[in-house]
């Protein structure tokens, strides 16, 4: 994935960055080639769907999909979203209420603020958070429990890991963001949830930058 032209002016500066995501999921650019992506995974979704699924079913389910991963487009690109990532492949018969967002730089510098100076504000002041390293450049991650919003069409809780990297030798200093999320559906087991959001952090155990 890479990062706007804006990052990268400065030698040593990454252009991008390489997270490798779980199997069974897929990825949606949100910049170029979202369409392409959502009709790939809406034909992936079709051939899953269970033996005897009504054939007159299928286009109502598949235009169903299409706005659902449409809306789920629209809400990442409210956070600057440059990649979304999010399952496609059944367990059990159904799909994870799961995905994460990498989200585009954001400048870290307010005044004198750098970004060391941002990322301890940020750790103060979640509700859960720990030091973590991003190929060897130190990061935050917090973790929110949140309730039901259904005010933004959210019925159930939730749980958001979101990790912060500044981005190397950048000037003025920017941040990258990446951000998991969870819906804690009804009879879901607490300890499943527990379970995605490590596989979250093991994907960014991949994070890499990339450079030109």
């Amino acid at each position: 994935m890479s990062l706007p032209e804006s990052s990268a002016k400065l030698a040593r500066v990454p252009t991008g960055f390489n997270v490798v995501p779980p199997p069974g999921w897929d990825i949606i650019p949100l910049q170029n080639g979202t369409d392409e992506a959502i009709r790939k995974i809406v034909n992936k979704s079709v051939l899953q769907l269970p033996p005897g699924f009504p054939k007159d079913d299928i286009p109502k389910a598949r235009l169903r999909l299409i706005k659902e991963l449409k809306e789920t487009v629209r809400q990442a690109r409210k956070s600057n979203g440059l990649s979304l990532y999010l399952p496609i492949e059944r367990i059990h018969g159904m799909i994870i209420p799961a995905s994460f967002v990498a989200s585009e730089p954001l400048h870290a510098q307010v005044g004198d603020v750098d970004s060391r100076d941002l990322l301890i504000n940020i750790a103060q002041n979640a509700d859960i958070s720990s030091a973590r390293e991003l190929d060897e450049i130190a990061a935050v991650r917090t973790l929110q429990k949140l309730p039901p919003a259904p005010d933004k069409g959210v019925e159930v809780p939730s749980w958001r890991v979101q990790y912060v990297v500044p981005i190397p030798n950048s000037t003025p200093a920017r941040l990258m963001t990446f951000t998991f999320s969870t819906l804690i559906v009804p009879d879901m087991d607490i300890k499943f949830a527990e379970t995605l959001v490590e596989l979250f952090d093991a994907v960014m155990t991949t994070f890499r930058w990339s450079y030109a």
